[in-house]
């Protein structure tokens, strides 16, 4: 970024944004079209719009900035928070909020933020809905369990219970169906050569792809782990504190939990990863650090495979030697 940039700092809420320009100057709109078409006025073509990930509010000013060809910054909020409590502030309100996103930008510099595709877009809320959905179905299996074991089951109740089951396995087959050719349409070879992973099946390589969005967002495994959440946090510091290392759960959360899971099979049916297995073990590590750490190695080798555009090959190690 060059110099001659200025910043805006913007507050966003369910009903306004607050915003800050680069000469201190307080605005509120409207969280909505109406709203943006106003900031739009206030905005050069030199002009960076920082914002934090609030949820979901964001994102519609985000996308409409990136619309209008203006950039924008979407920042993790506990940066900007921590920022904040660097300047000691003692005051708490959009207005100050908007005050200091904006000092943020100009002392930090943020990345700029390119959203994603309306493909990638849709196949998260999905993603999002069946993961609902396969909660909800599980209650109903055990609500029929439960029905069916009584004395003197009801009739209407079962039968009532059963075709709400069957209505959402109906749904959920149609949504990851789409979910499928979404993720086909974008990253095809990709999905093809992460099933060549053992260990990886055909809903965790779709769900790997989603999560990272087909792995275009990251440079290295490293960054890729980190975002994950799977990355060890170490505490010590001089004699006195020498904590045990521990995994950050700084990441998301779904793909975490998605490769904590595939781990148990990657160290059933790939060599690499049992190996690993049972070296930490050996150690005298606990079985929960040895998956942790299959988890990284899987989440590697995936990001090699897709990155050299190659089938996993267990005996040359060569294949998975890209940014490793």
């Amino acid at each position: 970024m060059t110099k001659d940039r200025n910043y805006f700092g913007i507050d966003v809420s369910k009903d306004v944004i607050d915003i800050c320009d680069d000469n201190g100057n307080h605005y509120q709109f409207k969280n909505s079209i109406t709203g943006f078409k106003s900031l739009i006025n206030l905005l050069k073509e030199n002009t960076i719009c920082v914002m934090e990930a609030t949820g979901y509010y964001h994102l519609k000013l985000a996308y409409f900035l990136l619309e209008q060809n203006h950039h924008v910054c979407v920042e993790n909020p506990l940066k900007i928070k921590r920022y904040i409590q660097m300047q000691l502030s003692k005051i708490k309100t959009d207005k100050s909020d908007a005050k200091m996103i904006q000092a943020y930008g100009v002392a930090c510099r943020p990345s700029l933020w390119f959203g994603q595709s309306k493909t990638q877009q849709d196949s998260l809320q999905l993603s999002r809905l069946l993961t609902i959905y396969v909660k909800q179905t599980t209650q109903l299996k055990n609500k029929i369990h439960g029905e069916e074991v009584l004395g003197f089951p009801s009739k209407e109740v079962l039968m009532s219970l059963k075709r709400q089951l069957k209505s959402l396995k109906k749904e959920i087959k149609l949504l990851e169906e789409k979910l499928l050719n979404n993720v086909k349409l974008e990253h095809q070879k990709s999905l093809t050569l992460l099933k060549t992973i053992p260990g990886i099946g055909d809903k965790t390589a779709l769900m790997l792809l989603v999560f990272t969005d087909g792995f275009d967002r990251f440079k290295s495994s490293k960054e890729l782990c980190s975002y994950a959440g799977i990355t060890p946090m170490i505490r010590q510091s001089g004699t006195s504190v020498n904590g045990r290392s521990r995994m950050s759960k700084i990441g998301n959360p779904k793909l975490r939990n998605l490769l904590f899971m595939c781990s148990f099979n990657a160290c059933k049916y790939n060599k690499a990863c049992k190996a690993l297995f049972d070296r930490i073990v050996a150690k005298g590590k606990s079985k929960k650090l040895a998956l942790i750490a299959v988890c990284n190695k899987l989440l590697k080798q995936a990001f090699s495979i897709v990155k050299n555009g190659v089938p996993y090959n267990g005996e040359h190690r060569s294949t998975l030697a890209i940014n490793n």
